[in-house]
């Protein structure tokens, strides 16, 4: 089941930032109907459709290399959707990972309701934004499957598990606003950088610009959603990832102590240092695609990081009881057998 996993999380490492790379390429109703492409199994067998739609509206979301990305990444995740109901079926079959193998086949489930209703709603943010927490969900799980088993477990002062407890629902929250910045296309509402159009702290309006039930670029009354909305979603997501920062910072600092956790260190300060490369980058370069992608790409792998680090950490029972010992702790469970 082992080699199952693996294949399945290196198709999701594909099918995220692919799904990415068709919302940010503005393909995403590049087939306006689901699970086909205008009623037929693939671009080619609905070229008339396509041609006559396009020719209606030339502007339009619909042409044929728009249908392809985005009938792709329906074959690439029902790919992915297979392999994952066979790792279920194996999890419970051999009773290994029911729990995450059951969770995961849930997660799947949902997302393929959530890639219809993308389509069928009509690009509603708050239903792409839940298709990309499930892409993320569904990549997570993935990792946690295959890498985890790989992890011996140390045992650290409470606070730093704390503390990693605290970055894993900062960069949860950082997700969400991202993914929000990306489904109302805000992420060039806010020009320059560190500054906003040119204001330290730009005006702000959260009436309309975080609620749930409205249309893309719409807002609740069904008007057009107002400039100050975007740059107040897009002003958020970078609040965010100024606490995100700062938690990476404090739990370097604070684990760089514990030696075992080092390696790990470097890979979450890695994945951190790019995001916030890439996430620059993108405002300065007016958001090529390629490095919007990356992004994306970029955040699911520091989520990664941060959740195998926090996966690792144990704090000792004394502590969890809230004994203070007068002794200080071994950074490393011993193994059956070991110190005898």
């Amino acid at each position: 089941m082992r080699r199952l996993i693996w294949a399945a999380l290196l198709l999701a490492a594909i099918v995220v930032p692919f799904g990415a790379y068709v919302r940010l390429s503005h393909a995403g109703l590049g087939c306006p109907d689901w699970p086909g492409c205008y009623g037929r199994i693939s671009p080619a067998h609905a070229a008339d459709s396509i041609s006559q739609a396009q020719a209606m509206s030339p502007q339009g979301p619909v042409s044929l290399g728009k249908a392809w990305k985005e009938m792709l990444h329906r074959y690439l995740a029902g790919s992915l959707a297979a392999l994952i109901a066979l790792i279920a079926w194996r999890a419970w079959r051999e009773r290994r990972q029911r729990l995450p193998a059951s969770l995961l086949l849930a997660v799947v489930a949902f997302q393929a309701m959530l890639g219809m209703w993308t389509v069928t709603l009509l690009l509603r943010p708050a239903i792409v934004t839940s298709h990309l927490l499930g892409g993320m969900a569904v990549l997570q799980i993935l990792a946690w499957m295959a890498l985890s088993p790989s992890f011996a477990p140390l045992r650290v002062p409470l606070a730093l598990r704390r503390l990693s407890g605290w970055l894993v629902s900062a960069l949860l929250l950082q997700l969400l606003l991202g993914g929000w910045v990306s489904s109302n296309y805000a992420a060039l509402a806010c020009q320059g950088f560190p500054a906003c159009n040119g204001q330290a702290w730009p005006a702000l309006r959260f009436d309309q610009a975080f609620h749930v039930v409205r249309g893309l670029g719409q807002a609740p009354d069904g008007s057009l959603l107002e400039f100050s909305s975007l740059v107040t979603i897009h002003w958020l997501h970078r609040l965010g990832a100024l606490l995100v920062s700062l938690l990476v910072l404090a739990l370097l600092a604070r684990g760089w102590r514990e030696p075992g956790l080092r390696r790990h260190l470097v890979c979450l300060g890695a994945a951190w240092g790019l995001q916030v490369g890439l996430g620059i980058a993108n405002v300065m370069w007016q958001l090529p695609l390629p490095l919007a992608v990356a992004h994306n790409a970029g955040a699911a792998l520091l989520l990664m990081a941060a959740l195998l680090l926090r996966s690792r950490l144990h704090a000792p029972a004394a502590q969890r009881r809230g004994i203070q010992l007068p002794f200080p702790l071994p950074g490393r469970l011993s193994r059956p057998g070991e110190g005898r």
